[in-house]
């Protein structure tokens, strides 16, 4: 699998991204969300989903991780495929789509187009516990570098062992009560919780 794709954007448009990696040119379908995270710069890095059919290899482009789990997590929702969950994260950006899913609310999913009541409230209920530490994740870091601290510290607790669900807990916590600490401090005071 391709976790990210970092070169050159040769074309960039709302729905599509071309961007040259070793003289090879990737096409990634995008939100608007990451169109315009990546508007106006010349070179980035992008994460990325590989979708592999009968008929086509799809690669997804995402400004964040944040985004991508979003996506995963909104294909995996019986009736959504990867088009309309890429119409559902260019309608929100993704801090803006949890509260919507954590707050239930039918009315501003409905307002997407392509999604019915049927379509928002399955949506809402199969992911309303599974986008809560994602919440709690974005509300805790106060901005880019905080989130990639609490990832970062995260992949590490998982990789001794311990749950994912509580080492996020664990990190959200020490992260909101003292947002500046590097990833080595937070690993070290997460073990003293665990």
């Amino acid at each position: 699998m391709i976790e990210y794709i970092k070169g050159e954007i040769v074309e960039l448009t709302p729905a599509h991204m071309i961007m040259e990696c070793a003289r090879i040119g990737y096409e990634l379908n995008i939100s608007l969300n990451t169109y315009s995270f990546y508007n106006g710069k010349t070179t980035g890095k992008i994460y990325v989903y590989e979708m592999i059919r009968e008929d086509a290899h799809l690669l997804f482009g995402f400004a964040d991780k944040a985004e991508r789990e979003l996506f995963l997590l909104l294909i995996s929702v019986s009736g959504v495929g990867s088009n309309t969950a890429r119409m559902i994260l260019s309608s929100f950006p993704p801090a803006e789509l949890i509260q919507v899913i954590a707050a239930k609310d039918e009315t501003s999913l409905t307002a997407v187009k392509g999604i019915g009541l049927k379509t928002a409230q399955r949506i809402l209920v199969d992911l309303k516990n599974k986008v809560k530490p994602i919440g709690r994740m974005e509300n805790s870091s106060s901005g880019i570098s905080g989130g990639a601290i609490a990832e970062e510290a995260v992949a590490a607790l998982i990789m001794l062992g311990f749950q994912k669900a509580p080492s996020q807990k664990a990190v959200n916590s020490i992260l909101k009560a003292s947002p500046a600490l590097s990833v080595e401090q937070v690993i070290k005071s997460a073990l003293r919780i665990l």
